[in-house]
């Protein structure tokens, strides 16, 4: 980490410039705050917009409500206001600020009161401060108002402390891009005098106010909301001014307490150390822990865990970042917040480990107070009560001594080697063995057993090769100076290994998380359904966290478990209402939560910009906290992917679903335009022709009643084969339709066809074309002699009397073909396709809309139901259609 001083800050380098280059084409925003309806919001505007008219400003008034005060009224004279927009809405006209005409004006001004503002139905936005977003987008300045109970962050504050809920609100982004915000400040007595006077309201109106929302206490509650908005948004503005001009803090315009968190034993008394100060200063405070390879073992992240929730339920920002130098980070975070105070832990513990651990470089708060310039620094002593342990560290003696013993096998190996190497090198070339295994011990083991390498190698160099030998006394002057040199050399390397070997470990941390997520947003882009989605995302979860890991989604309006890894799919029905707690309030809750904590499982809601779309359950065997500082970073980024992932396939779904629905309304309209149609046309003709016979039959003639009879035949044989194929196509939905297969003879079932086909064709001119000898298929007769038939239904409507309609038999590479060719108008190029769609009705050769739609359709499903295909195209040795039918020929065997 770059700590210079001098060094501007690079992203708040790049916030300005993309505010500076949205500035030049957009219009700046100035808001007037007010703490409660009457402060002056909307007389202060009009007071700023008359000062810039007369600085020569070109302005206009967008909309502005006098609320029939007098001298708000007065201001408006001598200014040009654009005249508002009518709406009708339930039977009444409603007055809008008229935001197209303003844009075609375009001022360079533009007053723009009630920010707040609900539009009536029919306005371009439904709420004003998108209007005011579209002015800036367009160039123009705006200067509007708006009272702190419309923040929308601050909306259940200002109910619990007024019991209204106010319904218009206006998102926290709008404030924090402003400009400029300006506080229009007035004492609660001042306002209730004000409201005695009749200024706000009439006088009915006014005493009930006063006796509820414009209570003192409330006004002096929304009063001090207002102060500290306006202060937070100064100090904004304050950090990003120094972070961009590289000025370095502190600067003291306002408190900020920061909390240097170590593993220490007495960090619970530092944290409330930390609250009382902060309480005492009405101060911001930030908890920090700087996170060293030191702190990546399991133990030492269940104890930050613990000691980060602290943090938080006492009320503090807590920030983990990622460093080697824990008090040069951390000061260097504290400037670039502007920090003005910092809180760290007494640096010794008791006795020699503390002493040992100042004099090795450890003691963070002794250079936090060496560095710290400009900063004061509280130093907060061990409890006098013997504050238990809160970080669980484990006592010295169970520390592992397996590194200090391979450091001194190393260093063994080491004099090995130069023993062997004494009698052709010089003793300080032999010195390299040590140096080396020392530094090997600082890359491997860190900084600790790398120290002991060094006094061991340093006593072995005495011991064996410095005169006189076998003993650790030093009779020449000079190797003092060389064992001295030996030494300090050996630290030096030892905290150089050590340094290399943290950031090796910290760096193959990040990327095994960076990895990690790698992994799991590959995993998820290539899931397709919600159940695999679910079981991917809990395991994967799993693996990372080494957690157990249950998904929980909303059926019938309750959470039930879709998916688990490692962990059954069953949860105890208080762990399931604490799912549900988590999923209505959109919060965490469960173990070590601050929300029903008392459970086994830790519940987190995973949402998006539409909120919550599932919960996700965790649980472990092990006791304390169920995930650290750094593995709560890491859920919450695979939480969000999850999220995305779910709200994505549950988007397609309803979106697929949508279409279904869209398509089976456009079948059911069709089937009952087809059943309207051909059932109606006829019974019409059956019943004519019946009520004829019924009226006339012993006046006509023999010929008369023929052909009455022939036309009750025709359609009741029209109205037959309708019913036929709803119950096919019935058969092919619903997948019932299982062929009998048996050689047939192609000849007949051609034959078979063109007799049932013999009055549809009876004005056509019906050709046969079949190869002599054509081998039998195993086919279904019926389904094939229907399918045929349809095909011949098709042309037989579609073409002209007069016209030829071929039939081809004959054997191809692909097998059995038969086409059925027709001379009538061809199909255009999008039909070729459609021409087989359900209720699918082409025009027929007499332009009337021919058939039910299913023939085709119908005939399709048979032959493919038989293992066959079958296509449409235009033919090209003349105009009209083709339709062929190809069937692989099976060997006798697969009978």
């Amino acid at each position: 980490m770059d700590t210079r001083p001098d060094r501007p800050d690079p992203d708040a380098l790049l916030r300005r410039t993309e505010k500076e280059d949205a500035a030049r084409a957009r219009g700046r925003l100035k808001i007037f705050l007010g703490a409660a309806p009457g402060v002056g919001k909307t007389f202060e505007m009009l007071t700023t917009g008359r000062q810039l008219l007369r600085d020569g400003a070109d302005l206009v008034a967008g909309v502005v409500e006098t609320h029939g005060r007098a001298e708000t009224a007065a201001l408006l004279d001598g200014l040009e206001v654009v005249p508002a927009r009518a709406i009708a809405y339930r039977g009444r006209t409603v007055w809008e600020m008229d935001l197209d005409a303003i844009l075609a004006r375009h001022p360079r001004v533009v007053l723009v009161d009630e920010l707040a503002h609900t539009n009536a139905p029919g306005s371009r936005h439904p709420k004003r401060w998108m209007d005011v977003e579209e002015l800036l987008a367009a160039g123009i300045d705006v200067l509007t108002t708006v009272n702190i109970q419309h923040l929308e962050s601050l909306n259940d504050v200002v109910a619990a402390i007024t019991r209204v809920r106010v319904r218009e609100t206006v998102p926290d982004s709008v404030i924090d891009g402003a400009d400029e915000v300006e506080l229009v400040d007035l004492t609660p007595n001042d306002l209730l005098q004000r409201m005695r006077d009749g200024k706000i309201y009439a006088e009915q109106t006014a005493r009930r106010a006063m006796l509820h929302y414009f209570s003192p206490g409330n006004l002096t509650a929304l009063r001090e909301l207002a102060l500290r908005q306006t202060a937070q948004q100064v100090d904004a503005q304050l950090v990003d001014h120094m972070k961009a001009n590289a000025i370095s803090g502190p600067w003291a315009a306002g408190e900020r307490i920061l909390v240097c968190l170590t593993l220490q034993d007495h960090d619970a008394s530092l944290l409330r150390y930390a609250r009382r100060l902060a309480d005492r200063l009405h101060a911001p405070w930030i908890v920090l822990h700087v996170e060293t390879s030191r702190d990546l073992t399991p133990g030492a992240r269940t104890r930050m865990a613990t000691q980060m929730h602290l943090a938080q339920s006492l009320g503090a920002e807590t920030v983990t970042i990622p460093g080697q130098d824990v008090a040069l980070d951390a000061l260097a975070y504290a400037r670039a917040q502007n920090v003005t105070q910092i809180v760290a832990a007494h640096p010794a513990g008791r006795g020699w480990g503390g002493r040992l651990r100042q004099w090795f470089g450890q003691a963070t708060t002794e250079r936090l107070i060496q560095w710290a310039d400009g900063f004061p620094v509280h130093v907060v002593p061990r409890s006098e009560a013997g504050e238990p342990d809160l970080a669980g560290a484990p006592p010295a003696r169970a520390r592992r001594v397996g590194p200090y013993l391979a450091s001194t096998l190393i260093v063994a190996c080491a004099l090995a080697v130069a023993l062997l190497l004494r009698q052709g090198f010089a003793v300080s070339n032999v010195s390299l063995a040590f140096l080396t295994a020392i530094l090997g011990a600082a890359v491997a083991y860190g900084l600790g057993p790398s120290l002991w390498a060094s006094v061991l190698g340093m006593l072995c160099f005495n011991f064996f090769f410095l005169p006189p030998l076998y003993t650790l006394t030093i009779a020449a002057p000079d190797n003092v100076v060389a064992l001295f040199f030996f030494f300090a050399t050996a630290v030096i390397a030892s905290n150089l290994g050590a340094r290399v070997r943290n950031q090796a470990v910290v760096a193959r941390h990040r990327a095994e998380i960076t990895q990690s997520l790698y992994l799991f947003s590959r995993t998820l882009a290539g899931i397709g359904t919600l159940d695999d989605l679910l079981w991917g995302a809990s395991h994967q979860i799993a693996t990372v966290l080494d957690r157990k890991v249950v998904m929980l989604l909303p059926v019938d309006g309750r959470l039930s478990v879709q998916a688990s890894y490692n962990s059954g799919q069953r949860i105890g029905e208080e762990d399931l209402a604490a799912a549900t707690w988590a999923w209505k309030h959109d919060k965490v809750a469960g173990r070590g939560s601050d929300n029903l904590p008392g459970t086994r499982w830790l519940f987190l809601p995973m949402r998006t910009g539409r909120g919550p779309v599932a919960v996700i359950g965790l649980d472990t065997d092990r006791d304390g906290p169920i995930l650290d500082a750094e593995q709560q970073r890491l859920l919450d980024a695979l939480a969000d992917q999850t999220a995305s992932a779910v709200e994505r396939i549950t988007l397609a779904r309803d979106l697929d679903q949508a279409r279904l629905n869209a398509e089976t309304d456009k079948l059911r309209g069709a089937l009952l335009t087809s059943i309207s149609h051909d059932l109606r046309t006829p019974l019409s003709a059956i019943l004519g022709a019946a009520s004829s016979l019924d009226s006339y039959g012993d006046t006509m003639g023999p010929e008369g009643r023929h052909d009455l009879l022939a036309t009750i035949r025709d359609e009741a044989e029209r109205l037959n084969r309708f019913v036929a194929n709803l119950l096919d196509m019935t058969r092919l939905e619903a997948g019932a339709l299982l062929p009998r297969r048996e050689p047939v003879d192609v000849a007949e079932i051609v034959a078979s066809a063109l007799g049932r086909a013999a009055r549809i064709l009876a004005d056509h001119r019906v050709e046969l074309e079949m190869e002599p000898e054509l081998p039998m298929p195993l086919l279904d007769d019926v389904l094939l002699e229907q399918a045929l038939f349809n095909v011949l239904d098709n042309a037989g409507k579609h073409t002209a009397a007069g016209t030829r309609i071929v039939i081809r038999a004959a054997l191809r590479p692909g097998g059995l073909v038969l086409e059925v060719l027709d001379e009538g108008s061809g199909l255009a190029v999008e039909d070729t396709e459609q021409v087989f769609g359900k209720f699918q009705r082409f025009l027929s050769a007499d332009r009337a809309r021919a058939g039910t739609g299913l023939g085709l359709a119908i005939a399709r499903g048979f032959v493919e139901a038989m293992g066959g295909t079958i296509v449409a195209r235009n033919r090209r040795d003349r105009q009209g259609a083709v339709f062929v039918m190809t069937f692989p020929l099976e060997p006798r065997g697969a009978l």
